[in-house]
């Protein structure tokens, strides 16, 4: 197992659980400090929702050793020898290097956060954010600034979710990002109520504008971000600009990658052209069951079904992997974020022909107390009504009702199906008609008039 994180040791888990180890000697390497750890909620730990670093653990190095699962940590793999069976790997402590042989391989190396190639970016004072390593060393920056400005450079989940942790801290924070509006994985309009509620959170949003500099002062730390037109002083940079593949170990191994850097596997996880070769998480390319196309996705929910599917295969059972629809939820203060599906530019580049609706309801009866307004905005295609896509944005009981449109989108269903749904209903939970569901009938009369 190359990478001891989700996807990798999810699948060695799963593989000793069908093998003992009379049967099947486990083997996995990981560069660094910790294993089977919350990325997700490195954010909530800056933030002080999360108060201790050890509660993002799900299972230690130790509880991996326990199940003889031999876990070498602070180990990195720095070749993969595929006609020899073999990989190389370097003790990151020690420098000391070793061949180990294999018969399966499982690549489980996540992604890499983007660190643009700009000037200064490399200065004291600038985080990105992907490991608890990098959520440590962004912690200690904090405690040991005297200054309260930060910069987001980026306004994708990362990106808000850092804000607001920043704000939580009692920095006064600034996030500069290249697009329209913020969330770049919602269309514009919707992104805009995520604009107005990161500036109603006192976050000073800059959309439209793109980080040419990171300034330093004389002691060489950060100082302030620039872009064409503006400075905006900053005693901490977080970058939030995403995340990718990362595959560098994989091409030079000569695996194959698609269009998106990251590896390219059949439906039981295998490398493609590689009878002995899996790979999982955030360093693959998965099916995209409404466009057909292939995705990079990075989310800990697939790395773990990944692992799942790789262990079992790799373990002398079957099990496979059928692909996503890009279900994806998040939050700025308690305003709740929901996407499935496609986008309309998503849509577009798919070649489909689509009708958008956005309708606005309430998350229970209006009448109940604590009745939030929510807006949910719905693609279908033209002429079969298929659904394509949804997106919620609203208060609290908003976000999770996303799973309604993911579950419709993996079964293939239409608008007009959808609105037959018997979904569950009491004033304190939902009104008569759901939102999911009246939007649902607003695009199926749309699709009508389509025809």
């Amino acid at each position: 197992m190359v990478g001891g994180d989700a996807a990798g040791m999810s699948a060695a888990s799963q593989a000793r659980r069908l093998r003992g180890p009379d049967e099947l000697e486990i083997v996995a390497f990981e560069r660094g400090h910790f294993t089977s750890f919350s990325a997700c909620g490195i954010p909530y730990w800056v933030g002080g929702d999360v108060t201790d670093r050890d509660q993002l653990i799900a299972r230690t190095p130790e509880e991996h050793r326990a199940r003889d699962i031999d876990l070498r940590m602070r180990t990195e793999v720095t070749e993969i020898d595929v006609a020899g069976g073999r990989v190389r790997a370097r003790d990151v402590d020690s420098g000391a290097e070793s061949w180990t042989p294999y018969d399966k391989l499982v690549i489980g190396t996540g992604a890499r956060p983007i660190r643009p190639e700009l000037p200064g970016v490399d200065a004291p004072g600038v985080h990105g954010v992907q490991t608890l390593d990098d959520g440590q060393a962004l912690l200690d920056t904090l405690a040991h600034t005297r200054g309260r400005r930060a910069v987001v450079v980026g306004a994708g989940y990362i990106g808000v979710e850092m804000a607001e942790a920043l704000i939580n801290r009692g920095y006064e924070v600034t996030v500069v990002n290249r697009g329209r509006e913020p969330m770049s994985t919602l269309d514009p309009d919707m992104g805009r109520m995520v604009h107005e509620a990161m500036e109603g959170l006192g976050i000073t949003m800059v959309n439209d504008a793109e980080v040419t500099k990171v300034l330093t002062g004389d002691d060489g730390r950060v100082r302030a971000v620039a872009t064409e037109d503006a400075e905006f002083p900053a005693d901490v940079v977080v970058l939030g600009i995403g995340v990718r593949p990362e595959t560098g170990l994989a091409e030079a191994a000569g695996l194959p990658l698609g269009a998106h850097g990251g590896l390219l596997t059949d439906l039981a996880m295998r490398v493609r052209g590689h009878e002995n070769i899996w790979a999982g998480g955030d360093c693959v390319e998965v099916l995209d069951l409404v466009s057909g196309q292939e995705r990079h996705i990075p989310l800990g929910t697939h790395a773990n079904k990944h692992g799942q599917v790789i262990g079992t295969n790799a373990g002398g059972g079957y099990a496979t992997f059928p692909g996503v629809v890009g279900t994806a939820v998040s939050k700025v203060c308690d305003l709740e974020i929901a996407r499935t599906g496609l986008r309309e530019k998503d849509a577009l580049r798919a070649g489909l022909r689509f009708v958008t609706v956005t309708i606005e309801s309430t998350s229970r009866a209006g009448y109940y107390p604590g009745a939030s307004p929510m807006t949910v905005k719905m693609l279908a295609e033209q002429r079969t009504g298929r659904l394509l896509g949804v997106q919620i944005v609203g208060r609290e009981g908003a976000g999770k009702r996303v799973d309604i449109a993911a579950v419709a989108l993996t079964a293939g269903m239409t608008v007009e199906r959808m609105t037959a749904l018997d979904l569950g209903y009491a004033p304190p939970f939902s009104p008569v008609w759901d939102p999911v569901l009246v939007a649902a009938r607003k695009a199926a009369r749309a699709v009508e008039r389509q025809a």
